[in-house]
């Protein structure tokens, strides 16, 4: 059987956006919206037209310009939302229109203050109307990480029977558990009659550290779609991050999947993304942070000098990063330091080593890093000795 592709969808232009600080303007939006398109992703979420005049002109001229991605815009399943959403998408080639509704017993109660049918009833309207304008309408039951699954299943069913050819499945506060998630998707796989007749999608949170996790669960449950941002930015403590589902795709050919994202575009986009919306990556961060290829323990050091492959499961030029570095601490041991030597010029033997080792040491314990400067210090005094002897 051969590899199923998984849709990326990026929201870094909508839910990215919502983190505090990070409101972008048109021309920036259209900037990474064509980077997004050129990085290969399937679906651009261009923004929330009704919020603002300001978001309905960035979702207009996104729409104008790009030619291969689809163009998506949110709602609320409010008949104006709806409207305006298509009113800003009107010249996108491929447009799609994001409307849906809390279905949680919590959002019902507390945040609407309605009843089960009475949502049935409104998602179900809010996909004929998005219906009259594009072809391409996805649904999303917000917090079906909370909804009971028998009813979320009525609610699919009916949102496809009325038009749907999208269902998102969000995990709204980042709750579940990926096992608890994955079986979310497959009890609709299983219990919805017509599931066939749409892509299910992924838009997980990462208040529990489980975004990537989720999504993954999900895709092997019968999910196509994932809702990601880059950097994996977003409300609260941010959403899936594209490059981590992404290269774990791409990392486990087992699961049967591809995407036709460009990974060697992915720490370029990072950093473009964390310029433009003023939000620095996080060192440790997965695929595109600054330490993602560096090493500085002496363990570590040791094994990735005699082979890569013992510490490193991706090849930084495979997403696009400088390359692995071997960073000196006091944690550091003779191979790193004498790796460190020689490509900055120097050739020593493995007795001089154990000399400089020593003077290395008492430097980095001085020190949370050994720089290049230090180096040279340390190799021009140690040859001034060796020649005054």
């Amino acid at each position: 059987m051969p590899d199923q592709k998984i849709f990326i969808f990026d929201t870094t232009l909508r839910d990215g956006e919502q983190v505090p600080g990070c409101k972008l303007n048109t021309k920036e939006k259209i900037e990474l919206a064509l980077q997004l398109e050129a990085l290969g992703v399937d679906i651009i979420e261009a923004g929330f037209p009704i919020s603002s005049p300001g978001d309905f002109h960035s979702v207009e001229e996104i729409s104008r310009i790009i030619k291969n991605a689809s163009v998506c815009g949110l709602s609320r399943a409010v008949q104006k939302d709806i409207e305006t959403a298509a009113q800003a998408l009107k010249h996108a080639r491929r447009p799609r229109i994001h409307t849906g509704i809390g279905t949680s017993d919590s959002h019902i109660k507390s945040k609407f203050n309605s009843t089960r049918e009475e949502i049935l009833t409104r998602a179900v309207q809010a996909v004929k109307w998005a219906k009259n304008f594009v072809d391409d309408v996805e649904f999303y039951a917000e917090d079906a990480g909370r909804t009971q699954n028998d009813y979320l299943a009525r609610v699919i069913e009916a949102v496809i029977a009325a038009g749907a050819t999208v269902v998102n499945i969000p995990d709204t506060t980042g709750y579940c558990l990926p096992d608890q998630y994955g079986e979310k998707i497959a009890y609709l796989v299983n219990n919805v009659p017509n599931i066939d007749k749409a892509v299910i999608s992924c838009h997980c949170h990462n208040d529990l550290g489980l975004a990537t996790a989720n999504s993954i669960a999900g895709i092997r449950n019968g999910a196509r779609q994932i809702e990601c941002t880059i950097n994996g930015l977003g409300e609260r403590a941010g959403n899936t991050s594209l490059e981590e589902v992404v290269m774990v795709i791409k990392q486990h050919k087992d699961l049967g999947f591809y995407t036709g994202i460009n990974t060697k575009a992915l720490n370029p986009m990072s950093q473009l993304v964390s310029d433009t919306m003023r939000m620095p990556v996080q060192p440790n961060k997965a695929i595109v942070g600054a330490n993602a290829f560096s090493h500085s323990s002496g363990i570590h050091q040791d094994g990735f000098l005699k082979d890569a492959s013992t510490y490193e499961i991706i090849n930084p030029e495979e997403v696009g990063a400088e390359g692995s570095k071997i960073v000196l601490t006091a944690r550091s041991g003779r191979s790193a330091l004498a790796f460190r030597l020689h490509k900055i010029g120097y050739s020593f033997t493995r007795n001089d080593i154990d000399t400089l080792y020593e003077r290395f040491l008492q430097v980095a314990d001085t020190k949370k890093e050994v720089m290049e400067n230090d180096l040279h210090e340390l190799a021009k005094t140690y040859q001034a000795s060796a020649v005054a002897v």
